[in-house]
Protein backbone atom coordinates (compact mmCIF):
# COMPACT_ATOMS: atom_id res chain seq x y z
CA UNK A 1 0.00 0.00 0.00
CA UNK A 2 1.39 2.94 -1.18
CA UNK A 3 0.45 6.35 -0.23
CA UNK A 4 2.94 8.99 -1.74
CA UNK A 5 1.64 12.16 -1.05
CA UNK A 6 4.97 14.22 -1.84
CA UNK A 7 8.33 13.44 -2.81
CA UNK A 8 9.60 13.98 0.41
CA UNK A 9 7.21 12.43 3.05
CA UNK A 10 5.15 9.63 2.69
CA UNK A 11 2.01 9.48 4.59
CA UNK A 12 1.97 12.99 6.21
CA UNK A 13 4.09 15.71 6.90
CA UNK A 14 3.41 15.51 10.46
CA UNK A 15 4.40 12.19 10.55
CA UNK A 16 7.81 12.25 8.90
CA UNK A 17 8.69 15.19 11.22
CA UNK A 18 7.87 13.36 14.23
CA UNK A 19 9.57 10.16 13.52
CA UNK A 20 11.53 10.70 11.06
CA UNK A 21 13.46 14.60 12.48
CA UNK A 22 12.60 14.36 15.63
CA UNK A 23 12.92 10.91 17.42
CA UNK A 24 15.18 9.34 14.24
CA UNK A 25 16.73 12.77 14.54
CA UNK A 26 17.83 13.01 17.99
CA UNK A 27 19.08 9.74 17.77
CA UNK A 28 21.34 10.31 14.91
CA UNK A 29 22.82 13.71 16.76
CA UNK A 30 23.98 11.53 19.79
CA UNK A 31 25.54 8.78 17.25
CA UNK A 32 26.87 11.76 15.89
CA UNK A 33 28.41 13.19 19.17
CA UNK A 34 29.25 9.70 20.55
CA UNK A 35 31.28 8.79 17.41
CA UNK A 36 32.77 12.66 17.43
CA UNK A 37 33.63 11.70 21.31
CA UNK A 38 35.06 8.48 20.77
CA UNK A 39 37.09 9.43 17.42
CA UNK A 40 35.66 7.58 14.53
CA UNK A 41 35.64 7.65 11.50
CA UNK A 42 32.68 8.92 9.09
CA UNK A 43 32.44 5.51 7.64
CA UNK A 44 31.69 4.15 11.18
CA UNK A 45 28.78 6.98 11.59
CA UNK A 46 27.93 6.55 8.29
CA UNK A 47 26.73 2.65 8.94
CA UNK A 48 25.36 3.31 12.21
CA UNK A 49 22.66 6.06 10.35
CA UNK A 50 22.50 3.38 7.27
CA UNK A 51 20.92 1.00 10.42
CA UNK A 52 19.11 3.48 12.59
CA UNK A 53 17.33 4.39 8.90
CA UNK A 54 16.44 0.71 8.35
CA UNK A 55 14.96 1.50 12.21
CA UNK A 56 12.99 4.68 11.35
CA UNK A 57 11.24 2.72 8.06
CA UNK A 58 10.11 -0.01 10.59
CA UNK A 59 8.61 2.67 12.57
CA UNK A 60 6.83 4.14 9.89
CA UNK A 61 6.09 0.95 8.58
CA UNK A 62 4.51 -0.36 12.15
CA UNK A 63 2.70 3.24 13.69
CA UNK A 64 1.74 4.56 10.66
CA UNK A 65 1.43 2.07 7.96
CA UNK A 66 4.10 3.57 5.46
CA UNK A 67 5.83 1.63 3.39
CA UNK A 68 8.79 -0.60 4.75
CA UNK A 69 10.52 -1.32 1.80
CA UNK A 70 10.24 2.02 0.04
CA UNK A 71 14.02 2.52 -1.92
CA UNK A 72 12.70 6.22 -2.21
CA UNK A 73 11.75 6.93 1.69
CA UNK A 74 14.69 5.29 2.59
CA UNK A 75 17.02 6.94 1.14
CA UNK A 76 15.24 10.03 1.91
CA UNK A 77 15.12 9.31 5.65
CA UNK A 78 18.77 8.70 4.99
CA UNK A 79 19.76 12.04 3.57
CA UNK A 80 17.96 13.70 6.63
CA UNK A 81 19.57 11.34 8.93
CA UNK A 82 22.91 11.66 8.00
CA UNK A 83 22.75 15.70 7.83
CA UNK A 84 21.89 15.53 11.58
CA UNK A 85 24.47 13.12 12.55
CA UNK A 86 27.11 14.94 10.57
CA UNK A 87 26.16 18.04 12.30
CA UNK A 88 26.05 16.42 15.62
CA UNK A 89 29.29 15.31 15.15
CA UNK A 90 31.01 18.84 14.08
CA UNK A 91 29.68 20.71 16.66
CA UNK A 92 30.99 17.90 19.07
CA UNK A 93 34.16 18.09 17.26
CA UNK A 94 34.44 21.63 17.22
CA UNK A 95 34.32 22.08 21.23
CA UNK A 96 36.63 19.10 21.35
CA UNK A 97 39.33 21.13 19.31
CA UNK A 98 38.65 23.80 21.02
CA UNK A 99 39.12 22.46 24.44
CA UNK A 100 41.26 19.77 23.99
CA UNK A 101 43.95 21.95 22.36
CA UNK A 102 43.34 25.56 23.58
CA UNK A 103 47.05 26.15 23.01
CA UNK A 104 46.82 25.86 19.05
CA UNK A 105 42.87 26.36 18.35
CA UNK A 106 39.83 28.62 19.01
CA UNK A 107 36.34 27.50 17.92
CA UNK A 108 35.30 30.09 14.91
CA UNK A 109 31.06 29.41 14.73
CA UNK A 110 29.24 26.35 16.02
CA UNK A 111 30.61 23.88 13.60
CA UNK A 112 33.78 24.97 13.06
CA UNK A 113 38.05 25.98 14.17
CA UNK A 114 40.81 27.92 13.61
CA UNK A 115 44.19 27.88 14.68
CA UNK A 116 44.58 30.54 17.10
CA UNK A 117 46.73 33.86 16.66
Amino acid sequence: MENANGLIWEVSFWEFFFVTVLLAGSAAYLTGRAMARTWQADAHLAFYIVLLTAATRFIHFALFSGTLLSLHYYIVDLIVLLIIAFVGKRITRAGQMATQYSFQYRRSGPLGWERSG
